[in-house]
């Protein structure tokens, strides 16, 4: 097999010399992804165009195809921290933090969502205008440059009974019912949300240094929902701009019963995490509900939730999940 070509550093990669932090930190987590790092890798040096110091980290999650090797290969310049296990999303982004963060910013990405050139800059910019943001979104496209609907609301009871009876989309088109924010008139400058997803997101320092570190109980997704009202909580608020972009066609969530499963479980786990018993298990309850009735039309995704779900059930020592799966966010 004939290694590609290799990847230029960024001309802004790593501060010169003088044993300081870069500006700007960006952090992807990868598991089995060297069909597509590459592209991501030749995307940043365009993308961190403007910013004065950088540096890009990749904490590779146990990878078995080789992706460590590759990044090695082509971008030597990157900060690869390699994992004897696959410690999941949150704990990949955590690994990331103890190398180091950018003393104005970190960007965490999807190793599958390439950044527009310049784009980093513009986060920046936002990030330094208004101490009130913790985080700031780029406009998420798909592989046509379509807009992806990435901007959430907190899940809520009366949200989760909304999804239930009319199902994500109809919901959407009502706040109190939806989580999704699928009007694309909502997506305009200083936009804000509860969450969005976490395939591109901007973080200020000061808001790390105040948040901390991803909860690893969070193996893959509502991490990412976590920690932005775990921001919020503190006073954070999220700010989404279309002035910067990143292409990123999302993976295979809705497909697959295994990732379907873990979003029920994740968003249990999360609800459970910020309300009382009580609430948790009417929440639990309706979740069951509404993967068990769509299980019963005989849709696999739904039946593997329904089951997840009654295996955790109102118990909060659920099982740690197959330590093989992907650990990319879905957007």
């Amino acid at each position: 097999m004939v290694t590609p070509e290799r990847v230029p550093a960024p001309p802004s990669n790593e501060p010169g010399g003088d044993g300081s932090e870069p500006d700007v930190v960006v952090i992807a987590v990868t598991y089995n992804a060297a069909d597509i790092i590459e592209a991501f890798l030749r995307a940043l040096p365009d993308a961190l165009r403007g910013i004065d110091s950088t540096a890009v980290t990749i904490v590779d999650n146990a990878s078995i195809d080789g992706t460590a090797e590759l990044v090695e290969a082509i971008a030597p310049w990157v900060r690869l921290v390699r994992s004897d296990a696959n410690l999941g999303y949150a704990g990949g982004i955590n690994l990331g933090y103890a190398r180091g963060l950018g003393t104005r910013g970190t960007y965490i990405l999807n190793p599958d969502a390439v950044p527009a050139v310049g784009s980093v800059r513009v986060l920046l910019d936002v990030i330094e205008a208004d101490p009130t943001v913790g985080v700031v979104v780029p406009r998420i496209q798909n592989a046509q440059g379509g807009l992806k609907f990435s901007l959430r609301r907190e899940p809520t009871l009366l949200r989760a009974v909304g999804e239930t009876v009319l199902g994500g989309h109809r919901a959407a088109r009502f706040a109190p019912l939806g989580d999704m924010i699928r009007d694309p008139a909502a997506y305009h400058e200083g936009a804000t949300a509860d969450w969005a997803t976490g395939a591109a997101m901007f973080l200020s320092r000061r808001a790390i240094d105040e948040v901390g570190l991803w909860d690893e109980q969070f193996f893959l997704y509502s991490e990412e929902t976590d920690y932005a009202l775990r921001m919020r909580d503190l006073g954070y608020h999220l700010h989404f701009t279309p002035r910067a972009t990143v292409q990123h066609p999302g993976g295979d969530m809705s497909r697959s019963p295994y990732l379907w499963s873990l979003v029920a479980t994740s968003r249990m786990r999360l609800y459970r995490k910020r309300h009382d018993p009580l609430r948790s298990a009417s929440y639990w309850l309706v979740q069951v509900i509404n993967e068990g009735a769509r299980a019963s039309l005989g849709r696999p995704t739904h039946r593997a939730a329904f089951r997840a779900l009654m295996g955790i059930g109102g118990d909060p020592r659920e099982d740690r999940p197959d330590p093989r799966v992907q650990t990319v966010s879905d957007a």
